[in-house]
């Protein structure tokens, strides 16, 4: 039986990106770093015509009603793409991954094993409307050895296309096949079913992007998938906090920038302090244009403040609105975080060192902060350069995937003869 046009397609730039994978396989840590930077110039340069293919794309999604933070997720300007081509040289600083040695030891028969790590092959990226992943999942792949195969929302389709026409162009004048970054279509869901479904052909697809997109490829995929997670963030304040800072940390966590997976969703605050910390926290949340959404404690501080429910501690806002509580201890925080957080990033403010202990070890997710906002869960707040997603589950990769997580391994063994 013949595949589908749709299929044909994918399956055809899949094994475009499999021979260009090869020959990248092979390629010189310099002339993968030229070609990042060459991509990352060539950004900039084309940042009018890429700005105005983005243009295009905002106008139409606010013409569709799409919500403000999710306009803000697509909607690109000047320095939106100087920071992504800032990320695309920072790629290209970074250490190459292809080649080191994970571990190695003499076996007590003489073989020299060795564990190096190697590409993984062709990757399939599906992700919703954000352009910044083009660039930086592009860059990601190809330092770390794979070619990429790129399925981004219709909503971006434009800006997207934008990119990876002008990085394609850029790796090819370096000496690189131009099919180690493809765009897929996305007028419908048939490609992305394409990608997922094309085992052999693609070595790993990474979902980036709300919860029912990542819950459809786990579902549906037949290929390798790294799950990316939704950020349900909590910030605890404890009983020993500094409030300066906690409050520091709460309004940047929330406000910074709301859109972000690793914006905090839920607030909690320790009894011993709620009588101070919460009329405090709320008047600068509602100041700031946050919606809480509180207990009765929260509530009685200002009239704005609305009844939190059993799915607002669950939710990912992604927008001005927060849920907020009072809890007894930090072992009530640790069970309210573990009943409704996603496993992404999970902070408390403390000056003490047993209660942020007990806090670290007990919540169970991707990364914990001490004293520091959850808008630090970033590949390139971490120093691992432009990250290709935040991984939530518990295989290889966990927390913000950069080089190394797009990377397999393979043994090496050399011997002298031995049979076995």
């Amino acid at each position: 039986m013949q595949d589908d046009p749709v299929t044909q397609h994918v399956h055809d730039a899949a094994r475009r990106a499999r021979t260009a994978s090869r020959q990248l396989a092979t390629a010189t840590r310099h002339t993968k770093d030229a070609a990042l930077l060459a991509a990352a110039d060539a950004l900039v340069e084309a940042t009018g015509s890429i700005l105005e293919a983005n243009r295009v794309d905002v106008d139409r999604a606010r013409a569709a009603g799409t919500p403000e933070n999710v306009l803000d997720r697509l909607r690109l300007d000047a320095d939106r793409v100087a920071a992504f081509a800032d990320g695309v040289r920072d790629v290209a600083g970074l250490p190459d991954p292809v080649g080191e040695v994970v571990r190695g030891s003499v076996l007590p028969n003489g073989l020299r094993l060795q564990q190096v790590r190697v590409p993984m092959g062709v990757i399939g990226m599906i992700y919703e409307g954000r352009p910044n992943v083009t660039a930086d999942a592009a860059a990601i792949c190809l330092k770390a050895g794979s070619a990429v195969l790129l399925r981004g929302s219709s909503s971006a389709a434009r800006s997207n296309r934008a990119i990876v026409d002008v990085m394609a162009g850029a790796i090819a004048g370096c000496g690189l096949p131009s099919d180690l970054v493809q765009l897929l279509p996305s007028e419908d869901r048939a490609s992305a079913t394409a990608l997922m479904r094309a085992r052999g052909l693609v070595d790993l697809v990474i979902p980036r992007g709300g919860a029912g997109l990542i819950r459809t490829v786990v579902q549906e995929s037949t290929v390798p998938v790294i799950e990316t997670g939704t950020g349900n963030c909590h910030v605890y304040v404890d009983a020993d906090a500094d409030l300066d800072m906690a409050e520091a940390i709460v309004l940047n966590s929330k406000t910074h920038r709301t859109s972000v997976c690793n914006a905090a969703e839920s607030l909690l605050v320790h009894a011993d302090v709620a009588e101070t910390f919460v009329p405090r926290i709320v008047a600068a949340l509602v100041a700031r244009g946050v919606t809480i959404h509180g207990d009765a404690t929260f509530r009685a501080a200002d009239p704005s403040v609305v009844a939190v429910t059993e799915e607002d501690h669950a939710t990912e806002y992604l927008d001005l609105d927060i849920s907020a509580a009072v809890v007894g201890s930090v072992d009530e925080a640790i069970e309210h975080v573990r009943t409704y957080s996603s496993g992404h990033t999970e902070a408390i403010v403390t000056s003490s060192m047993a209660t942020a202990r007990r806090f670290t070890l007990g919540v169970d997710s991707a990364a914990v902060m001490v004293n520091a906002s959850t808008r630090f869960t970033d590949g390139g707040e971490f120093g691992f350069g432009a990250e290709i997603g935040i991984s939530t589950q518990k295989l290889h990769a966990r927390g913000p995937m950069g080089l190394t997580e797009m990377t397999t391994t393979t043994y090496l063994v050399e011997g002298d003869g031995q049979i076995r």
